[in-house]
């Protein structure tokens, strides 16, 4: 277990691997522990961590500092404590909306981006996900078995302050006008059966030659846990691309099992 003091408060977070550095962020159930198995997968070529954001896991509990604008500035503080100047960043839900708005305020910092279960505006997210309690959340969203564990039993730890102050921020949720300015690489994957963010109409959506969108059809709000060799699959061919290359390079694979926009 490591932690880092930041600004006065704890951070837990865990690495793994050698080589480029790239980081994971949890979403609104659970904590750095599902990205394990992803953290294995890209360890081979890459330093990964993933960490716990304010009032998540064994991070520190404290309120002020909940609201979206303070976990990016989290990150922002975690990269320059470590040294790290350029990064990979995979985020889940919360996290993805970190990892997007910390890609839009630091471009030169962030080398490409997979977002997962991003909500394009507040009103992608389910009121239920919004309003229900923790272990509500953790049965409507994972089921029990031996992949969903991780993110249940650390899902637990979370703090409610936590979740209802990231949703206190609704303009930071409004994307779709704002992505024709991300040059980034960045990788949009989304399960087809997420009953808690609602899929963007991508019909409707005009994305950056920058992005490039993946579903996952028999996926729900867990791509990583639901697919796991999938995920990796895909996440692997996304890192192997050279830096600065569209995600729209990538090529079809039947062993993904999924669907390209």
């Amino acid at each position: 277990m490591s932690a880092v003091l930041l600004d006065g408060g704890i951070v837990h977070y865990e690495v793994i691997g050698r080589g480029r550095p790239i980081i994971f962020l949890h979403g609104w159930v659970g904590s750095w522990r599902y990205w394990v198995p992803a953290m294995q997968t890209t360890s081979t070529s890459f330093r990964a961590y993933a960490l716990d954001m304010w009032g998540f896991g064994d991070t520190a509990r404290e309120p002020e500092r909940y609201m979206i604008d303070k976990q990016v500035s989290l990150l922002d503080h975690f990269l320059q404590e470590l040294g790290i100047n350029k990064v990979a960043i995979v985020g889940h839900g919360l996290g993805a909306l970190v990892g997007l708005l910390f890609t839009m305020r630091y471009p030169t910092v962030v080398d490409r981006i997979m977002t997962v279960e991003l909500p394009f505006e507040i009103n992608a997210i389910s009121t239920r996900l919004r309003s229900a309690a923790l272990q509500e959340l953790i049965d409507w969203l994972l089921v029990k078995d031996s992949a969903m564990e991780p993110a249940r039993s650390d899902g637990l730890k979370a703090d409610v302050k936590a979740l209802a102050a990231s949703f206190n921020s609704p303009d930071l949720f409004n994307l779709s006008h704002r992505i024709s300015a991300v040059n980034t690489p960045c990788l949009l994957v989304y399960g087809q059966n997420d009953p808690a963010i609602t899929l963007p109409d991508f019909e409707k959506l005009t994305l950056p030659a920058s992005m490039h969108s993946i579903i996952f059809e028999q996926s729900s709000h867990f791509p990583m846990l639901d697919d796991p060799s999938g995920f990796n699959r895909l996440l692997t061919d996304f890192l192997t691309l050279q830096s600065g290359e569209s995600p729209r390079d990538l090529q079809m694979k039947e062993e993904w099992k999924r669907r390209v926009r």
